[in-house]
């Protein structure tokens, strides 16, 4: 978000002067967004937050459960990764989502390209050197 739209949330929210709730908001978004509320630019903002939360990493076995759901979702129910590409997928994106999914796509492009039927070690490392490069 710009400044100039998180200006405009503190001003929103200080409607009556912090005698009544006539608004209530719900902020999401990465990291970062936490990181600009933290600034003295926007503390009067940041003093306003009743609740946070963070959404914590996925441990190894839960990457595998969201990459699983992930193909379910897409209508494949049988194993399309190995579980060193897993694993490889999972220590490379620590866990985000976010990176899990580039690397989970990247890792299947890489075994399309390569012939596999499978999502192997070799196509996940693949991935991980494709994702980090850029």
């Amino acid at each position: 978000m710009a400044a100039d739209q998180l200006e405009e949330l503190r001003l929103l929210t200080n409607a009556d002067m912090d005698s009544a709730n006539p608004f209530a908001l719900v902020l999401a978004g990465q990291p970062t967004l936490r990181q600009r509320l933290r600034l003295g630019a926007f503390a009067a903002l940041d003093q306003r937050v009743a609740l946070r939360y963070a959404l914590p990493p996925l441990s190894q076995p839960d990457t595998a459960d969201y990459i699983a759901h992930h193909l379910k979702l897409a209508g494949r129910s049988d194993t399309l990764f190995s579980d060193d590409a897993l694993a490889r997928i999972h220590k490379a994106s620590r866990g985000l989502p976010r990176a899990v999914n580039n690397l989970a796509v990247q890792a299947l492009i890489a075994a399309y390209a390569a012939g596999a039927s499978i999502v192997d070690d070799k196509a996940a490392r693949a991935a991980v050197t494709e994702v980090t490069s850029e």
